[in-house]
């Protein structure tokens, strides 16, 4: 509702407006119609607006006082288009409040730091194609095993987001049994089948590194499994391993797959984001992947996956069509 100092400030523009026309008054309009949309003020309480200020300056012809119903008629459609585009913002900023509350809750879900064990060289990239992600990475650490996964939920917002909070509590609470990976994903996939919506599921690689053995024992579930760098052939092989992704039955199965590490060795844990990058027109072959993994394997293991990181940014013209999540660990 507007003020009568707000009907006279209009009056005062208005009438100096008609006298002189001169721009300060423009400006000063310009500057009152931005106040009365912070407002919400209506189209059609301004054209009120504009009659009484008529009536003040003087006599209005009778058929401009008619002309002003005419007007008013045409200007509710737009009155109502201002209301719901209003309401629409509003909702808006509601729903962005909430996604940057669901943003930082993502943040707190992963790990803050990279663990630390002899013998072994970690780095991770994970960067998301919007303000919410879908990929999740974690680490569980015993004294000798340290595990490490790499996940992609389908769906993106808040949904994602609420799943990972879930993988992240009841990945918790089976790291602390110590089971063996195949172990750990049949059981996760019970809790995720039973707590997520049914058109959604998530895939993962998970697997516990024996720094004793230097064993890496993994299952899959419908991820894709990686990469190991073998250092004394200098080359790099495609991990095996497939299973049915989590949620999607109650009942799956995992098999759990072992690679070996020698010095200079190393692992890569990924999810498509890095696997399936459009690079101009067509996507990235993973031969060509292969070759660029190559040419950062002699550098620390969070340079490696720096590297490649910024490697396929440039390439793909500093778009990210998806979320990007890499780690690395090399056998020191």
């Amino acid at each position: 509702m507007m003020t009568r100092g707000v009907e006279e400030e209009y009056v005062k523009i208005l009438r100096d407006y008609l006298t002189g026309q001169g721009e300060d008054q423009l400006y000063d309009a310009q500057q009152l119609g931005k106040w009365l949309l912070l407002r919400d003020i209506s189209p059609e309480e301004i054209i009120d607006l504009h009659g009484r200020a008529l009536e003040e300056l003087g006599e209005v012809p009778e058929f401009v006082r008619a002309s002003f119903s005419i007007l008013t008629e045409v200007m509710i459609e737009y009155g109502n288009e201002h209301r719901s585009v209003t309401s629409l913002r509003s909702k808006h900023k509601q729903l962005q409040s909430e996604i940057a509350v669901a943003s930082a809750m993502q943040k707190a879900l992963l790990p803050e730091a990279l663990p630390v064990y002899p013998g072994v060289d970690l780095g991770v990239v994970s960067v998301a194609a919007k303000q919410l992600s879908g990929d999740y990475y974690n680490f569980i650490c015993h004294e000798d095993r340290l595990c490490l996964m790499v996940a992609d939920i389908t769906g993106k917002g808040i949904s994602a987001a609420m799943c990972m909070s879930m993988l992240k509590y009841a990945l918790d609470s089976l790291g602390e049994m110590q089971q063996s990976p195949d172990e750990m994903l049949h059981n996760l996939n019970r809790v995720v089948e039973r707590n997520i919506d049914p058109s959604m599921f998530v895939t993962m690689v998970l697997g516990c590194y024996d720094t004793r053995s230097h064993s890496f024992r993994y299952a899959v579930a419908g991820h894709e499994p990686g990469f190991v760098y073998r250092a004394k052939e200098g080359r790099f092989y495609d991990m095996e391993g497939q299973g049915p992704a989590l949620g999607l039955s109650p009942n799956s199965r995992y098999e759990e797959r072992e690679v070996y590490l020698d010095v200079g060795d190393v692992l890569i844990l990924l999810t498509d984001g890095v696997t399936e990058r459009k690079i101009d027109r067509y996507y990235l072959q993973r031969e060509e992947l292969v070759e660029y993994l190559q040419a950062e394997v002699g550098s620390t293991a969070q340079a490696m996956a720096d590297g490649l990181y910024s490697k396929l940014l440039l390439l793909s013209q500093f778009e990210l069509p998806d979320d990007y999540t890499m780690i690395v660990l090399r056998r020191t």
